[in-house]
């Protein structure tokens, strides 16, 4: 790709702004940036429903449909339930702590100096529990002021009605839009620009459309495993194991040790332990198997590190906005390093290192 020195300005001064905007207009983009995910994973089937025969309005109606009463419907369904076992976490860490100093600190002291003082969950519990009653009066206090104002209350409304309204058109005009990017991109580089936006395509869909589906497919599995064999906080369990799997390998250990904790601490015999370890067994078995090829395949290519630090270069820089786009930010980032790598290697600099060793 070979860039004028003007375009190279220009390319700077287009990051520059995009940064500044980014970083300056976090809290106002949230709304947008969740719009353009819905509408960019609901291109696909909006053009196949097209290629059907249907209108692009009725396809995207159709799609728009079916994207928020699955959001709304694992909401309505999910939240409750998670709310209820967190709450009973709390409530049982005295409990832990009886089982604890009874079961396992006597085992560990035979091999290495623990202070059972250190251990304090009745503590924590109460600590914890008025935090969950302030939480809940924090809410309600919320509730209450939002509804005395009517400024406030306009804001709420509005930012909850802009996501749909924003995905909705976004999404009836993306393969458009598209189009007219494209044509904005100077001649002497479209080519290669195209050839590397289809790929940052390829990545993100891998990412969009399929690390975040293998998410939900395990905490999908691994609660309704965990729920079978009849272990408590089942969907809690199995829901962090599913969002902690956005990091190769965390969501297995995470979910597996907590799962293996309450299992010791409510099972009497090793078959109930043995049936956590199976289920933790099958769904890695799934996730290598099936899920991952199948999903997401080997187009984002970033390492489990680079994975880590990108969530927490986004969240310093950018706070929330900035965990929302870190790992698709960073797995673009990898498409045009790979892009320099290549011509690295093809350059004079690399080879005429060759020829001189």
């Amino acid at each position: 790709m070979n860039l004028t020195l003007h375009q190279r300005y220009m390319a700077a001064a287009v990051a520059l702004a995009l940064f500044l905007i980014v970083h300056f207009l976090g809290p106002v983009l949230t709304p947008f940036v969740v719009s353009m995910v819905l509408a960019y994973l609901g291109d696909p089937l909006t053009d196949w429903l097209e290629a059907r025969g249907l209108s692009r309005t009725l396809s995207v109606i159709t799609v728009f449909v079916l994207i928020f009463s699955f959001v709304f419907g694992m909401l309505l369904i999910v939240i409750p339930t998670l709310a209820h076992q967190i709450k009973t976490v709390i409530d049982l860490l005295p409990q832990f702590e009886v089982w604890f100093e009874t079961n396992l600190l006597p085992y560990l002291q035979k091999y290495i100096s623990v202070d059972g003082s250190l251990v304090n969950l009745a503590e924590l519990s109460k600590k914890m529990s008025g935090q969950w009653q302030q939480a809940g009066g924090f809410l309600a206090s919320i509730g209450v002021s939002v509804t005395k104002s009517s400024m406030a209350l306009m804001g709420v409304v509005a930012n909850l009605l802009l996501v749909p309204v924003v995905a909705f058109y976004l999404l009836r005009d993306w393969d458009r839009m598209m189009a007219d990017l494209g044509m904005l991109l100077p001649r002497n580089v479209e080519p290669v620009a195209v050839g590397l936006l289809k790929e940052c395509d390829e990545v993100l869909g891998a990412f969009f459309k399929g690390q975040l589906m293998v998410m939900v497919a395990l905490g999908a599995i691994y609660s309704l495993g965990l729920g079978l064999i009849g272990l408590q906080f089942a969907i809690l369990i199995g829901m962090m194991a599913g969002l902690a799997s956005i990091i190769p390998y965390m969501g297995f250990v995470l979910g597996f040790a907590a799962a293996l904790i309450v299992a010791m601490f409510q099972f009497d015999s090793y078959t109930g332990i043995a049936t956590v370890v199976a289920v933790f067994m099958v769904g890695q078995a799934l996730e290598g198997w099936v899920l991952t090829p199948l999903l997401v395949g080997d187009k984002i290519g970033l390492h489990p590190v680079a994975v880590i630090f990108a969530l927490m270069a986004g969240g310093q820089l950018f706070g929330f906005i900035g965990l929302l786009i870190a790992l698709p930010m960073a797995a673009v980032i990898m498409v045009f390093l790979r892009h320099l790598n290549r011509n690295y290697k093809a350059s004079d600099l690399y080879t005429a290192g060759a020829e001189e060793v």
